[in-house]
């Protein structure tokens, strides 16, 4: 079961991945985002979503509004595109794993410089 937990999450990420590429209009997600995790319930009916922004805190929180706003129309073109019994509902979470990594990376420049 966990594998395909697993799996079921890792399609769900890549069909919104590509939808935001090809289908959103929204300006707000018109950014560089990234969907960097997708964490399903046990039942499958709840998935958050986990995605990432290069950009400042206005930028983030326009970008959250505009996922919850997009979420009917990405949940009906997941249900469109994939053979599941039941399409989870889709909550939107900002994950700030790249930027923590960057100032890593930067901090450990900064250490190897000196």
């Amino acid at each position: 079961m966990i594998r395909r937990n697993e799996r079921t999450s890792k399609l769900i990420q890549r069909e919104i991945s590509g939808l935001l590429e090809r289908q959103v209009n929204d300006p707000r997600l018109s950014a560089l985002i990234s969907v960097t995790g997708v964490s399903l319930s046990p039942d499958f009916k709840y998935a958050k979503v986990y995605v990432s922004i290069l950009g400042n805190e206005a930028s983030k929180k326009d970008m959250l509004t505009g996922f919850n706003t997009a979420s009917g129309f990405l949940r009906k073109e997941l249900a469109s595109r994939l053979k599941l019994k039941c399409i989870p509902q889709l909550s939107f979470h900002y994950d700030d794993s790249i930027a923590q990594g960057a100032r890593l990376l930067d901090l450990i420049g900064q250490v190897t410089n000196n």
